[in-house]
């Protein structure tokens, strides 16, 4: 199956509590930023160009934690930035495990020698290693000769010590499907990680790189070469079938921003983790004061090659959950 089996029932609970409560906008997972600053100067991000005093900043974990009551989304996903540069990121991780939140920490695992020591592994807890493609492909999508082999070296330590281990990979139009085969295929065989996430790379208007973003058209072509042959069935993959239907072009829908929520140094995001058109002081404000039905692919020009999971997943996740057929089909992978 593609999410684990716990997660999928504690998320399958929360929906149906917010179907009886007559809820039309919820978060599922929020996307948490404490901090913007980074190790890193990766040539496709957004998130580090922020003023010098702003990168400075690192979110206190109290205020970090009521971004998480507010919303009660059972799934958070800890971005940047690096979320290891934060002084106290063991702390906010062991309120959120502590709290039955199914918490990501994505990292692109160069500081993870200095920190594992103050993280438990846990059902609820699992590192989200940033790896792009194998070696040469990895190091040239941030920019740093060595990362990829320093990452492969830290997961595998954190393999030893128990901990769960998911990847996150992003592709560009560099990307070919042999070469998102390959890295696929070392990630599950070779590495043996528990599962993977996979996205193509948002068009940021910041990002120093603007020529390699793929197009929706791109996109679909690529992954449905990439999941021909059966493969995509030998993967373990951390998404609902239908997002992966969704990304070979099998089906298409609408984006649900509001069920990604992202919460950073300047509050709730608007109107999602892509884009910035302005911040909210609640996520009660940011789901009633954005005008939801101007973003999209067709009404917004920036949304028009985005087929992200932050916006997508949920999606397709309240499709698998509206019909029997397709909850059946998620429980069996």
């Amino acid at each position: 199956m593609g999410i684990p089996m716990r997660q999928a029932i504690r998320v399958g609970s929360y929906l149906v509590r917010q179907k009886l409560a007559r809820r039309e906008k919820f978060a599922l997972t929020l996307e948490l930023e404490p901090l913007f600053a980074c190790n890193l100067a990766c040539a496709g991000c957004g998130k580090i160009q922020h003023p010098a005093g702003v990168l400075k900043q690192r979110m206190p974990v109290d205020r970090a934690l009521a971004a998480v009551e507010e919303c009660g989304a059972p799934v958070v996903s800890i971005a940047g930035g690096e979320p290891l540069m934060h002084p106290e990121i063991e702390v906010l991780v062991a309120e959120l495990v502590r709290r039955k939140k199914f918490v990501y920490l994505c990292t692109n695992a160069l500081l993870m020698p200095r920190k594992i020591d103050k993280f438990r592994p846990s059902s609820y807890f699992s590192w989200a290693v940033h790896i792009d493609g194998l070696q040469e492909r990895h190091d040239a999508s941030v920019c740093k000769e060595g990362v990829f082999a320093q990452a492969v070296d830290n997961v595998k330590d954190a393999q030893r010590r128990g901990f769960r281990i998911t990847t996150n990979s992003t592709f560009f139009s560099t990307d070919t499907p042999a070469s998102v085969i390959e890295v696929l295929d070392y990630l599950n065989d070779e590495l043996d990680v528990d599962q993977m996430m996979l996205s193509p790379a948002y068009a940021y208007d910041k990002a120093p790189d603007q020529e390699h973003f793929l197009g929706v058209t791109e996109t679909r072509e690529l992954f449905a070469k990439v999941f021909a042959d059966g493969r995509r069935k030998k993967w373990r993959f951390n998404h609902s079938p239908k997002f992966l239907d969704f990304l070979e072009g099998k089906v298409d829908f609408g984006c649900t921003a509001w069920a990604i929520p992202s919460y950073s140094l300047y509050g709730w995001q608007r109107p999602c983790y892509l884009m910035g058109d302005g911040y909210a002081e609640t996520y009660r404000e940011l789901l009633e004061d954005t005008d939801w039905e101007s973003y999209g692919r067709g009404r917004d020009p920036r949304c028009a090659n985005c087929m992200a999971h932050c916006g997508y997943e949920p999606t397709a996740v309240l499709a698998t959950m509206g019909s029997l057929r397709e909850s059946i089909r998620a429980l069996n992978g």
